[in-house]
């Protein structure tokens, strides 16, 4: 058995670096940059107006002056004429300034008759003008790789950037094997259950940017499991789900090893998910998932996640850590590092009692898992403790 951070050196070595794409920018939030992006045009363009008010020449600004009204410039519509001594135009949010050294003075410091105004409260320091660039201007960059995010779509959106290169999606085959399951909407027989890890683990995949394929159950055959895995053809990454430990009826070892499979390492020294393995099959890299679902899904958390975000470019880390305190005291841990499902709440941590890796509704149930090392003590309530949010 190896370490849980041995295992993922082994796993981001293993992982592909995936070509790049482009796509309209309404679809490119989520996808990670593949190049950087020079903004095409200046933010604002021109000085703006920052608040709805009266334009004058800062020079004339003190209280009681007063001036002619002499146009008006909103959004869209700027003043073309000159603004000349004692005048002022009206100004509305997001409308250019006039050239000079002018001061908007909000509506709410002004004074009105007609076509008049007087300056009637101190208008404070502030110009309430947003200098042209002050945003970006043409050629900043924003720099890859970068999760686009629904802001960073609003930026390139300004930029008039209409179509964003990004990193294409990995490919991700999911193969679940045994006897014993049938797809969710069947009718299991008296000794089967239903296929639940495929699904969570799309889903988990999917979120972090993959296209996962759920391919056909492979039954507990050597031609079953060989159909699949030839199904599988093209992923960047398959991921079968059971059958990777070393009973009679595991074979997705010896038929994945008969089919050229390449392998890194088999079983990490961790709760749970200990019989996991991965190699590279072809061009394609191979992970074997323990079966119950708690394991598959944790493995996939752990493992699975960084992976996806190394294939795009992101940074090839393990999941990031936090800590909070312990709700209640907890007894000392084993040999293998632990992943307890926990709940955390107003910045305290508690540990489920049961951690049967077969209880899908105790993970459903928790939002974090609770990191114990190997051979961690006993610890009390109030100490901090480190945990991964899911």
């Amino acid at each position: 058995m190896i370490p849980v951070a041995e295992a993922l050196d082994h796993l981001f070595s293993l992982t592909p670096q995936l070509g790049a794409e482009t796509v309209p920018l309404v679809q490119a939030v989520g996808r990670v940059l593949a190049e950087d992006v020079t903004a095409q045009r200046t933010q604002p363009p021109f000085a703006a107006s920052a608040m709805d008010g009266y334009a004058v020449h800062r020079g004339e600004m003190q209280i009681g002056a007063q001036f002619d009204v002499i146009g008006e410039a909103a959004a869209g519509s700027g003043f073309k004429g000159v603004v000349g001594k004692g005048q002022a135009i009206r100004i509305f949010t997001g409308a250019p300034v006039p050239e000079g050294d002018f001061f908007v003075v909000i509506q709410e410091d002004i004074d009105r008759e007609g076509d008049r105004i007087t300056i009637a409260r101190d208008p404070g320091q502030g110009d309430n003008i947003r200098p042209a660039g002050g945003d970006f201007k043409i050629g900043d960059v924003i720099a890859a790789p970068r999760l686009v995010s629904p802001s960073d779509i609003a930026l390139l959106a300004s930029m008039n950037i209409s179509a964003v290169p990004v990193i294409r999606r990995p490919d991700i085959a999911l193969i679940s094997t045994g006897d014993e399951l049938v797809m969710p909407g069947e009718t299991p027989g008296p000794d089967q259950i239903i296929a639940s890890n495929t699904f969570g683990l799309k889903a988990l995949l999917d979120q972090h940017g993959a296209l996962t394929r759920i391919l056909p159950i492979a039954r507990d055959d050597v031609d079953s499991l060989k159909t699949a895995f030839a199904l599988a053809e093209g992923a960047d990454l398959v991921v079968t789900i059971g059958g990777a430990s070393v009973g009679d009826h595991d074979l997705v070892a010896p038929v994945s090893a008969e089919l050229g499979m390449e392998r890194s390492f088999y079983k990490i020294a961790m709760r749970p998910g200990k019989p996991l393995m991965a190699g590279r099959m072809g061009q394609a890299m191979m992970v074997g998932l323990p079966g119950n679902p708690v394991s598959a899904m944790v493995c996939g958390a752990i493992f699975l996640v960084p992976v996806v975000q190394a294939m795009q470019g992101l940074p090839a880390t393990a999941p990031t850590r936090k800590t909070a305190r312990l709700a209640t005291p907890i007894g000392a841990n084993g040999p293998r590092e632990h992943y307890m499902r926990a709940r955390v709440e107003a910045g305290e941590i508690t540990v489920f009692d049961n951690q049967d890796s077969s209880l899908l509704t105790v993970l459903s149930a928790a939002n974090a898992l609770l990191v114990r090392p190997v051979r961690d003590p006993a610890r009390s309530a109030g100490e901090e403790m480190e945990f991964i949010p899911l």
